[in-house]
């Protein structure tokens, strides 16, 4: 009998997990290869998305024939396509604004004229740009100055990083604002003031924007780098550290569960692509590769080899509370300001949406929340 035609494709994604969980890799294969006639990574962001499951579920069913991802996660093209996401979606970038907008907060009563900030991933280094010119805006009596350090601790990262520094001069002279970048030589070297060079008269700040969900925790191995950095930059006391994070349960959550919030939270991701940037743009077939990864490692990956573990709001809360942090309530000026800039310009945004939580401002896309910025003490 001929097997009948797909007409939801979350639900069939649903039903193979399931029989991947249960051991029946036959049932599973054969769902899978229903799916593969309905997906398209070039289709509509259904098909899309279909496509990037169910190769990702292949990957879980036959690891020999379709190994997953696992050390692409680290290579060059995964971080440009990474950094190209966060370009593109509102979500991620007003999440970085927020950072931002949060840490200005923090030290603005305190007459701080110099900003030391620790950040284990500069990226591309445009997260702060935003910062640069927020600084200049405040108009202190003397030129602020920002000082930022950060890591390089995979080879060749130290040459990247002065590209970025190099863009970063340029624009903090244009925005009036005294910068200059610290590049240490690993990003497991003993934290310390001094090691670090805060001075006495810097505000300190610890930026983490999607970097904590890539450190493994105490389900990956017994020292649980997580909850160590969080314990180690405690010790510093810092004046704020930000905390930027997908809201994604891809971590602890049983295999089918896991299927299941990433089918929702990439799903969202994709349709929330089409109104940013055209389908078929080199950027957005980079961007979504790349995010065929992240599927593809999260759920076919275990133990070491899942190297991406998002964890939600409430999981962050609880690490951060246990490390000694106290969650810093968000000003109301913050989510009113990127309301205001979300809606700007001819035909605003619609679809995004910002939300405050316990602690917290979430981003998302109708009615999914896909990144969630904090800011604790």
């Amino acid at each position: 009998m001929e097997c009948p035609a797909i007409t939801c494709p979350k639900q069939a994604i649903s039903e193979a997990a399931t029989a991947i969980a249960e051991g029946k890799n036959e049932a599973a294969s054969e769902i899978l290869s229903r799916l593969a006639q309905v997906a398209n990574v070039k289709g509509t962001s259904q098909q899309r998305l279909t496509a990037y499951m169910t190769s990702a579920l292949r990957s879980r069913v036959s690891p020999v024939e379709y190994p997953p991802p696992v050390s692409e996660l680290h290579t060059k093209e995964h971080h440009f396509s990474t950094h190209k996401l966060y370009e593109a979606s509102p979500c991620f970038k007003l999440g970085f604004m927020a950072a931002n907008l949060a840490i200005l907060h923090a030290v603005s009563d305190q007459r701080f004229c110099k900003l030391h900030v620790i950040d284990f991933d500069i990226g591309d280094g445009g997260r702060y740009l935003h910062l640069l010119y927020a600084l200049a805006a405040r108009k202190p009596e003397n030129p602020t100055v920002l000082k930022i350090t950060t890591f390089a601790d995979v080879p060749g990262g130290d040459q990247q990083l002065r590209a970025v520094e190099e863009e970063l001069q340029k624009q903090a002279q244009t925005a009036g604002v005294c910068l200059s970048i610290n590049v240490m030589p690993c990003s497991d070297i003993e934290l310390s003031r001094e090691r670090l060079s805060v001075d006495p008269d810097e505000a300190l700040v610890v930026n983490f924007a999607f970097n904590l969900y890539k450190l493994p925790d105490e389900n990956v191995a017994t020292e649980n780098r997580r909850d160590e950095l969080l314990r180690r930059v405690k010790a510093l006391s810092p004046t704020v550290v930000t905390v930027v994070e997908q809201e994604l349960n891809g971590n602890t959550a049983p295999f089918v569960a896991r299927v299941n919030e990433a089918c929702g939270y990439y799903g969202a991701l994709f349709d929330s692509l089409d109104v940013t940037i055209p389908r078929e743009n080199n950027f957005r077939v980079r961007i979504e590769e790349g995010l065929g990864r992240k599927m593809g490692n999260s759920i076919a990956c275990e133990g070491r080899d899942r190297v991406e573990r998002c964890e939600v709001l409430g999981k962050w809360r609880a690490r951060l509370s246990m490390a000694g942090f106290t969650a810093m309530p968000m000003s109301q000026q913050i989510p009113d300001s990127l309301r205001s800039k979300l809606n700007s310009g001819t035909r605003g945004n619609p679809g995004f949406t910002i939300t405050e939580q316990v602690r917290g401002i979430g981003f998302g896309w109708m009615g999914q929340t896909l990144a969630v910025t904090s800011a604790w003490r």
